[in-house]
């Protein structure tokens, strides 16, 4: 039997009966896009209890033909886990998370580049850049499986931004913790849930530790987005310089001249001071 031939028998072993949420028909020829490979992987990751099913994949060997990378953590030592290898400590990731295919498919790959990237340091091993190398390698093997390109493009970019927490306890401005949220946008409660899985520490006290750090990093983003949205219900300019400006005392005026100012922000955004007072000066004029 020719090798492709033989490939395609063993694509067809992973074949179900129902199709699973994730994997996309195929789109090509099948030694190009694997969507059998591809329903294999979903089906294992969407078992309530994913682990079992994640070493016996490996064990068996079956891993190595659907996602050929995974197997090869187990041969890396993490030196921030030292009790386990990156291959067990993975699937106690993925194993933590909600049965959430977005998630479990980043928690699977978010380690994945420790081997490509591993260095020596000064006497210390280092995995430096792995997460966007590994954002990489999850984008090409996931589209090779017939995954739809929302699953991909979503779990790329919470590996990309999944070793993005490691800084914070290093103390982070407001402005930092703005720009956590705005880079990780719609997918913001999945990449925080994913970071909480990834602590897999024996040590109670340091795991207690990670989980308050997240919980206050959590409530920044709150507080940080109603002050956000308070300022959002503010004019652009406030009483005492709207007064100053046109040169009158307080009373209903003000209020009014506010109120005009808002609906210009809400209009056409935050202006330049420049242009809020001219376009004040127009709207005083024209009540004569």
């Amino acid at each position: 039997m020719p090798a492709a031939d033989s490939g395609r028998v063993r694509r067809l072993s992973y074949m179900t009966d129902s199709s699973v949420p994730g994997a996309a028909p195929t789109a090509g020829p099948a030694e190009t896009v694997d969507a059998v490979a591809g329903a294999r992987l979903t089906s294992l990751l969407l078992e309530p209890d994913c682990a079992p099913g994640l070493w016996a994949s490996v064990d068996s060997g079956e891993m190595d033909h659907l996602v050929p990378e995974f197997p090869l953590l187990r041969m890396e030592q993490d030196p921030i886990h030292r009790h386990k290898d990156v291959l067990s400590h993975t699937i106690a990731v993925v194993a933590k998370t909600g049965p959430d295919l977005i998630v479990r498919l980043a928690a699977l790959f978010h380690d994945i580049a420790k081997p490509r990237t591993r260095s020596f340091e000064h006497g210390d091993v280092t995995f430096r850049h792995h997460e966007v190398v590994g954002a990489r390698m999850a984008r090409s093997r996931l589209s090779n499986m017939g995954f739809e390109e929302s699953v991909v493009t979503d779990v790329a970019e919470l590996v990309r931004l999944s070793g993005r927490f490691k800084g914070y306890s290093d103390g982070w401005s407001d402005a930092a913790v703005r720009r956590y949220a705005r880079d990780a946008g719609p997918l913001l409660g999945r990449l925080n849930h994913l970071i909480r899985c990834d602590c897999t520490t024996r040590n109670q006290v340091k795991a207690a530790g990670i989980q308050a750090a997240m919980d206050e990093l959590e409530l920044r983003i709150s507080e940080l987005a109603e002050e956000a949205r308070r300022a959002a219900e503010r004019p652009g300019m406030d009483g005492a310089a709207v007064m100053a400006h046109l040169g009158i005392g307080p009373g209903r005026h003000v209020g009014e001249a506010l109120a005009h100012l808002l609906v210009l922000k809400v209009d056409e955004g935050d202006l330049e001071r420049s242009e809020l007072e001219a376009r004040l000066d127009d709207w005083w004029a024209a009540r004569g």
